[in-house]
């Protein structure tokens, strides 16, 4: 079907993208892109609370609309009602699944964009009245850019978190605390099943700090479980990490950015750390960095314990209990690569 955009180019356009940070963070070049595209449109962009917080005063978007997932049920009432009274030439389900399917599906538009019906999950197609042609399974990124494609926008591989000056005064300061490179650690994703075992890191952390000569801080936020990690993690190293641990995620995003290398497993920080162009170390097992890794930068870079002899095409495939798999002995190979290819 043909999108009904009577000038080429819609008036007022909803972008619905509520998935968590990583994710956010995949958005940024489709934003960037439809920003160019169209500059005088209108861009919302639905998103949750903290990784609306990290995209705060990008120019892109005109208007960040919080979904507020914490509500439960009561988070669509909540939304139905905010945005009774709005208007949209156009929306964007990126987010294939039942949430971002309904609450496209209150954002009122004549057309509404998603993905087709094999990739829309929950039958999340049934919110949407244009969809995307059906592609295989790939890179997410690569699926976000199949909007562009669609909508014969250009695509622009922009990832700008648009930090101030100030911002940028702090990140400079966080740096010269440090005396030699920094490896920044992050310990844990939210889902346990992707992360690695903290006997794992805390060697990694030794030699690093003892015979590379990095300086190791851990980096993250200060849940109970990551400083319940963290403070394991200075039991088991006999050379204990630096600890930065909370903080708001713009900060940690410029600590990130000012760090010499990432560590990190599949999770917000590691995509944060990649758009911001550091080094970046992933460990992968649970999911499949075919599809979820690092994108188009750092590759060489991927501990990739998912992948199985003959697998060529990324997979939505998770594989549980396959993080243990990963050797200390492998990351301290790419953690030696990152310092020769890329200090």
């Amino acid at each position: 079907m043909t999108l009904p955009l009577d000038s080429g180019a819609p008036r007022r356009v909803a972008i619905v993208l509520m998935s968590a940070v990583g994710s956010a963070v995949q958005g940024l070049p489709v934003i960037a892109s439809l920003r160019r595209a169209w500059p005088r449109a209108h861009i919302t962009w639905v998103v949750q609370p903290g990784p609306a917080a990290l995209m705060a005063g990008h120019p892109d978007v005109d208007r960040f609309l919080p979904f507020h997932r914490g509500l439960g049920a009561r988070a669509y009432l909540r939304f139905r009602r905010e945005v009774s009274s709005e208007a949209f030439d156009l929306v964007i389900c990126l987010q294939p699944n039942f949430k971002g399917g309904l609450v496209t599906r209150l954002l009122p538009a004549p057309a509404r964009l998603g993905y087709d019906r094999r990739r829309a999950r929950d039958l999340s197609w049934l919110a949407t009245n244009h969809r995307i042609p059906p592609s295989p399974v790939a890179h997410v990124q690569d699926e976000l850019f199949e909007f562009l494609d669609h909508l014969e926008v250009p695509r622009r591989y922009e990832w700008d978190f648009h930090f101030t000056d100030e911002e940028r005064r702090e990140h400079r300061r966080w740096r010269e605390r440090f005396s030699r490179p920094v490896l920044a650690v992050v310990p844990r994703s939210s889902n346990p099943r992707r992360n690695w075992t903290l006997e794992g890191i805390a060697r990694v952390i030794d030699v690093a700090g003892g015979d590379f000569g990095l300086q190791p801080v851990l980096v993250g936020g200060d849940s109970e479980a990551e400083l319940r990690d963290g403070h394991r993690l200075r039991e088991l190293c006999s050379i204990p990490p630096r600890e930065e641990l909370g903080g708001t995620l713009r900060q940690l995003a410029g600590r990130l950015q000012a760090s010499d290398i990432v560590l990190a497993p599949d999770t917000g920080p590691l995509h944060m750390a990649v758009a911001l162009g550091t080094p970046t170390i992933g460990l992968y097992g649970y999911t499949d960095p075919k599809r979820s890794g690092p994108y188009d930068r750092f590759i060489d870079l991927i501990v990739d314990r998912h992948s199985r002899d003959g697998e060529r095409r990324p997979s939505r495939r998770t594989r549980p209990g396959r993080m243990a798999k990963i050797r200390v002995e492998e990351v301290v190979r790419k953690l030696e690569r990152a310092m020769g290819r890329y200090l």
